[in-house]
């Protein structure tokens, strides 16, 4: 009992003076990532899953789903008009602008009273001026998500309160995000820090915050949305860009949002960089062309190919190509005379077609004189 206690009392000391010994770092964060009940994050241009936990299940995500309420309001309304507030966007519970019937406001002060302030409000407002009703919006919505390829998602509402049947999963919404963030208007919403829009019946205008932190406390962060309930827990969206790379992440039900975001945004861009993989218009080569007024053909692809690589991942890329053999002409820049194919180890991540830069006529009598002839009918 007294060796007991000695050791004890040596361990005390031991604390006292050192400190407590560090815990492993990469256990510790695979734990804090648990906490999140879903995760994903993904490069935007590839659509590639650089981490993720339950990306598929099936979570409902709050206010996030302003997302899509905002990107279907933009690509199916002019933003520069001005609407008057119905009475059924008026009093909607939770987070508002405090819209009043009977106001006006422009579909752009609506975004961003959507977006920064995250008025529930706004969203029906936008959604009743857009589609017409809720439920047009809802129909539409779920439309716009099927376009998308995804299948874990089903949106009731455009505010995101609660509802059993309104959900998505936190890679269809990294998904979603991403398309919405090639559009310049909601990038550069999603983006504001603050602003100013119109308050017709009030003493000044209304004053917004975005409620994003991240804009302000993560590096190179661009967006995008917080979302809560009480069933949904704390949800966010997130977007940075480093360089030439931006990644969107999305944590579901998590306590520690901001921090996990952070965390999982780190992890990515260390890991991983965007690299050129095939450049725009690559020259693939010369081939022999026979029966033609020219030797050789120049070959092209024209479509470049970008892609996040880790470095051993880099190392591993391969490129393939196949062309088309005994080439002969007449020949066309529209011809097809191969593909080009990139490989990681295995896996084939891109495909382009390989065509002729140049034209080359053939060279043979017949097609001379029936090019002759056609171009004597013509005129």
């Amino acid at each position: 009992m007294k060796k007991l206690s000695f050791c004890l009392l040596l361990g005390m000391l031991f604390v006292f003076a050192f400190g407590a010994p560090k815990a492993n770092f990469a256990l510790a964060k695979n734990k804090e990532q648990e906490f999140a009940k879903g995760y994903c994050v993904i490069e935007t241009t590839s659509g590639r899953v650089l981490a993720e936990g339950n990306k598929d299940l099936r979570l409902p995500m709050a206010s996030t789903t302003k997302i899509i309420t905002a990107i279907l309001a933009i690509e199916n309304n002019d933003i520069n008009k001005v609407i008057e507030i119905p009475a059924e966007a008026v009093g909607i519970e939770g987070s508002s602008i405090y819209l009043k019937q009977g106001e006006h406001l422009s579909i752009n002060e609506l975004l961003l009273g959507l977006m920064l302030r995250s008025g529930n409000d706004a969203a029906v407002a936008l959604a009743i001026d857009t589609f017409g009703s809720v439920e047009n919006y809802q129909k539409a919505a779920n439309e716009f998500v099927s376009s998308l390829g995804l299948t874990n998602t089903n949106i009731v509402t455009p505010n995101g309160l609660h509802d059993d049947n309104h959900y998505t999963s936190a890679y269809d919404l990294a998904v979603i995000t991403a398309y919405a963030l090639k559009n310049p208007v909601f990038r550069e919403i999603v983006g504001a820090k603050s602003a100013k829009i119109s308050n017709e019946f009030g003493k000044g205008p209304r004053l917004l915050k975005n409620k994003n932190k991240m804009l302000t406390d993560y590096e190179g962060a661009t967006g995008v949305k917080t979302g809560f309930t009480k069933k949904a827990g704390r949800c966010l969206v997130s977007s940075a860009k480093r360089g030439d790379m931006e990644l969107v992440c999305v944590v579901l039900s998590c306590p520690d949002w901001f921090n996990e975001s952070a965390g999982l945004l780190d992890e990515a861009f260390n890991n991983y960089k965007l690299e050129q993989v095939l450049p725009e218009h690559y020259h693939v080569g010369k081939v022999p062309c026979k029966n033609s007024d020219k030797e050789e053909i120049n070959l092209v692809a024209y479509r470049g190919f970008c892609y996040p690589l880790s470095a051993k991942e880099k190392a591993a890329i391969h490129v393939q190509t196949d062309i088309k053999k005994n080439i002969e002409a007449p020949v066309l820049t529209s011809d097809i005379f191969g593909k080009i194919s990139i490989y990681l180890e295995n896996n084939l991540l891109f495909e382009e077609n390989i065509y002729s830069i140049e034209e080359a006529k053939s060279n043979k009598i017949g097609d001379i004189f029936g090019g002759l002839w056609q171009d004597f009918v013509s005129t």
